[in-house]
């Protein structure tokens, strides 16, 4: 008996083998398609793919072996449901983690996010921003390698998002306009020194913070199915905007694009730091709601915390009632011109926008229809974020990418 077993066995081995070599390409594709929700089965995966559902099974196994997914062996078969379960597919809840940090004008936060979008684990955040970006960094990091070391987590790799433009291929920051940073630093290349001198392995990758936003918010959230979607969000201070288009981030020939934060929406408004007057970027800001509403901002909490705060807790009053139409009416203005030259299927909205959005969603839609040519034939869908944190799972998507390119050679023991 145990003689004829043996050849039987290795037999399925080398079958197992072939099939995983005839799938080997299809490892990433099928991986970002667990990553993003899109394959919760294995069936799914099988039919997304266009494979064999043996080949499947191979590809999901090494992804499985590599530490990436979890196959559950004792599918269950939902009710009223014909024919065979199948396997579901899940992130594996203690694999890897990429190491994500978020820079903005009133602090710092570092993470640790893994596959799927999942916050692992956060540092306190620092509520304090140097205006030497290598202290900062330097900050960023040792917050970062202190949660690797608790967690005791396999890092592939991190990304850092920061409130400016973000110059390729050399990572120069080139409008950290309230950060205090000199201009064109070399985000990039000091985060990427910091990381190799706290021994933390993987790439290094710096992004502006909404660019950031939107890709996360893409694969993970509201924008999640959107062929062509437009994200425009205000953080602490500023506005900015993203495009996101066939599944991949629009950043123009050197990573400059869709800085709508300039786009000007009140003439005769305040000066801008572009030497401009009445851009986005000063008109519909955490503190432009509050001097609207005739609030002195105060140094207990961040200017966005307290304009969301007012917002949320005292949209009744009409003075903080009469600000935030103001700034609707002109975040509208900004966005009708962006759809008109744009033509997205899909806008979220975040930050205090999204505050905003939810305060008076139908003000801000009538606005947007009735200044784009788009809104007026059918309408484009106004949404609103919903990740927590999504600059910060963006960043992280940046580092897992070469992960998803290429599963195995990213992550297979190195001889």
């Amino acid at each position: 008996m145990s003689g004829k077993a043996e050849p039987r066995t290795t037999g399925e081995g080398t079958t197992s083998r072939t099939r995983l070599d005839r799938g080997r390409g299809a490892l990433g594709p099928a991986l970002e398609l667990i990553h993003t929700g899109r394959a919760p089965t294995r069936a799914v995966l099988t039919a997304e793919l266009g494979v064999t559902r043996a080949t499947a099974g191979a590809v999901a196994a090494e992804l499985e072996a590599l530490g990436l997914i979890r196959v559950d062996a004792r599918p269950g078969a939902a009710a009223g449901s014909q024919g065979r379960p199948s396997h579901r597919l899940t992130v594996a809840e203690d694999g890897p983690v990429a190491l994500a940090a978020q820079v903005h004008a009133d602090g710092f936060r570092a993470a640790l996010v893994g596959l799927g979008g999942r916050i692992v684990a956060t540092a306190p955040g620092c509520e304090t921003v140097d205006a030497d970006p290598a202290k900062v960094l330097g900050s960023v990091v040792e917050a970062g390698a202190d949660l690797l070391r608790t967690t005791g987590r396999r890092c592939v790799g991190a990304g850092l998002a920061v409130p400016s433009a973000v110059a390729d291929p050399d990572g120069l920051a080139l409008n950290p306009l309230h950060l205090a940073w000199p201009v064109g630093a070399p985000v990039r290349r000091i985060f990427a020194e910091c990381l190799r001198a706290a021994g933390i392995p993987g790439q290094a990758f710096a992004a502006n913070d909404v660019n950031l936003a939107a890709l996360a918010e893409h694969r993970h959230g509201a924008g999640r199915g959107a062929r062509d979607l437009l994200c425009v969000a205000t953080g602490h201070r500023g506005v900015g905007g993203a495009l996101v288009l066939d599944g991949r981030l629009h950043t123009g020939s050197s990573g400059l694009a869709l800085e709508v934060g300039h786009l000007t929406v009140n003439p005769q408004g305040r000066p801008c730091h572009c030497g401009s007057r009445g851009c986005l970027d000063v008109e519909a800001d955490p503190l432009a709601l509050l001097v609207e509403a005739g609030r002195d901002p105060g140094p207990e909490m961040s200017l966005l915390q307290q304009a969301d705060d007012l917002l949320r807790n005292h949209y009744a009053d009409p003075a903080v009632r009469t600000a935030a139409e103001t700034l609707i009416d002109r975040l509208g203005l900004g966005l009708a011109g962006l759809v008109n030259i744009l033509n997205p299927d899909r806008v979220i909205l975040g930050g205090l926008h999204r505050t905003l959005f939810e305060a008076a969603p139908d003000r801000l839609r009538a606005v947007v229809a009735a200044r784009s040519l788009w809104g007026q034939s059918g309408g484009v869908p106004l949404l609103a974020c919903t990740l927590d944190h999504n600059s910060l799972v963006g960043a992280a998507e940046l580092a897992w990418q070469p992960v998803l390119d290429d599963p195995l050679g990213s992550l297979a023991p190195q001889p």
